[in-house]
């Protein structure tokens, strides 16, 4: 009698051990699932607050994405990337207009005042020790591709320079001048986006702004450094005051 009741006493003890070590099992489980959950989303919001860096050829990084714009490192992150690039790096691959877009970044993410149809005109950039109404190829050519990145990111934009006609011509049709007479007296135009430049050893320094036409305030600005080589490859389309050597007769 008391043999059966001792096996039945050991039979209850072991259920309740085995009972126990399930359940403790579980809540170990359930702890090792709730830090993984932890460190995942810690690791989603450490990623989504970084800079995503895209890659080019050779898997060096060329940009940072807008959505993911990080602007107290931008130009940082920039140059890094320049100097793993190989030496001889085609020109097609990194131009002027991949320097355009790192500084449109920084304006918009400084942009004091955003508002519905504001509407922006954008000038030539002009060096800072040269007569300001005098541009060259580069400053004008910075114009046009911060007007591309203004409407790029969905701001309003205009070409002050089209014309009211189209001239038919032989060599071509144009709607485009330069003859302030030819344009339009009065422009909606609320804001400007404009600049100075200063030659740098190595390059040209930019710095730009957007300036309310009426207040003067300036809204947003940026500042950025084009490398010399990349400066070179903005060509005059005319060959004006060049030689050229000639084999002789």
């Amino acid at each position: 009698m008391m043999t059966a009741k001792f096996m039945m006493l050991t039979l209850c003890l072991g259920l309740t051990a085995c009972a126990s070590v399930d359940k403790w099992n579980k809540a170990v489980d359930a702890q090792h699932q709730a830090e993984d959950k932890a460190l995942s989303e810690m690791k989603l919001k450490t990623t989504a607050t970084l800079p995503v860096v895209p890659t080019g050829a050779g898997n060096s990084p060329l940009y940072v994405t807008p959505a993911l714009y990080d602007g107290a490192s931008y130009q940082a992150t920039r140059m890094a990337a320049q100097k793993m690039q190989p030496t001889y790096l085609p020109q097609s691959q990194v131009t002027i207009n991949h320097y355009i877009q790192g500084m449109m970044h920084d304006l918009v993410a400084n942009l004091d005042l955003v508002k519905d149809g504001m509407i922006i005109g954008v000038t030539s950039f002009v060096y800072l020790d040269a007569a300001y109404d005098q541009a060259d190829l580069l400053g004008n050519q910075l114009s046009e591709g911060f007007m591309h990145e203004i409407h790029q990111f969905g701001l309003a934009v205009v070409d002050f320079k089209t014309t009211d006609f189209i001239r038919v011509t032989p060599k071509g049709d144009f709607v485009f001048s330069r003859d302030f007479m030819e344009l339009r007296e009065e422009q909606p135009i609320e804001f400007v986006l404009g600049g100075t430049l200063v030659a740098h050893q190595g390059g040209t320094l930019v710095n730009a702004r957007i300036v309310s036409v009426a207040s003067k305030k300036v809204l947003a600005t940026a500042q950025g450094f084009i490398p010399q080589n990349v400066a070179n490859g903005v060509q005059p389309s005319s060959a004006q005051g060049k030689l050229y050597l000639k084999q002789g007769e």
